[in-house]
């Protein structure tokens, strides 16, 4: 009986692969099969020859895989992973030839607990962001003066101490109220929210500052809970938010009204400088100097052309008294001249009657003489008296007339910054500067409104 192993009843001989063939294709099939893939474990095994590579261990509780991460790739990070962290990572599925071990080839390495916060910051940065809550346009100016400042911080952290540094060395007479809250850890952002709404409820608060100082992602959470953020943007006043070093990044910064990269300054942000306010004011001082000596020159210069222009009362008064008196001695003269005549004709009378000699004639003549003489003599007193009333009764109204008496009553004289009269409301306008004369002095003034009394318009 033939053996069933014969040559001839064989099968026909398989390809046979060498180790390294076999190690070949099945890296090219596991890379060919798999693309990048994200894998979470715990580093195991880690090993940092001096070639800059990195070999560790990815593993969870029941498996771990071998991985690399080439220099080229790991230069770039900022992490330095450490035995025993939970890292994220991503990586190609690869086998390592030379022993046939299968391997992932990592491309990217972060903490794991800092990725999943990167996460969440990603996904509510962009609900709130299509909410509309950090446009530019919902963004208000800081205030130029403020008066009273509102600290939302811990109060023993360093953030504080660098805030009231810097507040007393701008402006010492800023008021500031502490709201202290904690600022990291989970009841944090209850914390935060609830010094908040008391920061808001405070009586003439013109902003306020959120701080803390810098930290790990970890340790800025708080500041990346919506709720927190919600609270900043209903605030009533604005809010700067001087979160971290200048390179951390928080919700709070987005929603701010302003972020300020240290709390340092958010100080400078929030106060004036005091020196160069004192500067400012000195020069303010002297430029309002120079105006107010520059005015009273030229106001010195009006009143002195104006003085040269006006003839004095009293000059007037003179020159009306003499005028009186010449008048006076013009009548006295008149009246002796007509005296005279009146005495020549009753000679002439007199001497005809002694010529004729007629006693009863002469009698009636004397008599009638007698009543002219006593006529004439009590004409020329009325007379007298008349023109001394008439001179007395212009001295009082020439004296009543004259502008001294009228300011003396009350009234006064308006002139414009022209040193013109002023003699009807429509002359002047709204801002104006206007000088009034009174009696004794003068007063400078501004127009704040015109108008016209009843009697003048029922004259229109």
């Amino acid at each position: 009986m033939a053996s069933p192993y014969a040559e001839n009843n064989l099968p026909a001989t398989p390809e046979t692969l060498s180790v390294s063939q076999l190690n070949r294709q099945a890296k090219r099939l596991l890379e060919s099969h798999f693309d990048f893939v994200w894998i979470e474990g715990e580093i195991s095994n880690l090993a940092m020859p001096s070639s800059g590579h990195w070999y560790f261990s990815l593993k969870d509780d029941s498996a771990q895989v071998r991985c690399a991460m080439f220099r080229n790739r790991n230069q770039r990070l900022r992490l330095r992973p450490e035995p025993g962290q939970l890292v994220r990572v991503r990586a190609r599925v690869s086998l390592y030839e030379g022993r046939g071990e299968f391997q992932l080839i990592v491309e990217h390495l972060e903490d794991a607990g800092a990725g999943a916060l990167q996460r969440a910051f990603e996904a509510l940065k962009r609900k709130l962001q299509a909410e509309g809550l950090f446009d530019a346009g919902r963004k208000r100016p800081l205030p130029a003066f403020p008066q009273h400042i509102v600290i939302v911080s811990s109060r023993s952290g360093a953030a504080l101490r660098d805030l009231l540094t810097v507040f007393k060395r701008r402006f010492p007479a800023l008021g500031l109220t502490l709201v202290p809250a904690s600022v990291q850890g989970l009841e944090a952002p209850a914390q935060l929210c609830a010094a908040l709404e008391l920061a808001y409820t405070q009586v003439g608060v013109d902003a306020i500052v959120i701080a803390r100082g810098g930290g790990s992602a970890e340790d800025l959470a708080a500041f990346n809970d919506e709720a927190l953020a919600r609270k900043i943007a209903e605030s009533p006043v604005p809010v700067v938010s001087a979160v971290g070093h200048e390179t951390d990044f928080t919700i709070a910064d987005l929603v701010a009204d302003q972020r300020a990269a240290t709390p340092s300054v958010a100080a400078e942000m929030l106060s004036p400088d005091q020196r160069e306010l004192a500067a400012q004011l000195l020069a303010v001082e002297q430029n309002l100097a120079r105006q107010y000596r520059r005015h009273l020159k030229y106001l010195a210069s009006t009143v002195s052309a104006i003085s040269a222009r006006i003839r004095h009362p009293g000059d007037r008064l003179r020159e009306q008294s003499q005028r009186l008196d010449d008048l006076d001695l013009r009548l006295r003269r008149a009246l002796s001249a007509d005296l005279r005549e009146k005495q020549q004709r009753l000679h002439l009378v007199t001497g005809r009657l002694r010529a004729t000699s007629p006693r009863d004639r002469l009698r009636s003549a004397l008599t009638r003489l007698n009543h002219l003489q006593d006529r004439a003599g009590r004409a020329v007193t009325a007379r007298i008296g008349h023109c001394r009333h008439t001179l007395a009764l212009q001295r009082t109204r020439l004296e009543s007339i004259a502008p001294q008496r009228t300011l003396e009553r009350g009234y006064a004289i308006v002139r414009d910054s022209q040193g013109r009269l002023v003699r009807r409301s429509a002359d002047l306008q709204p801002g104006d500067r206007i000088r009034t004369q009174l009696a004794a002095g003068y007063v400078d003034s501004t127009v704040d409104r015109t108008g016209e009394d009843a009697g003048s318009q029922s004259n229109k």
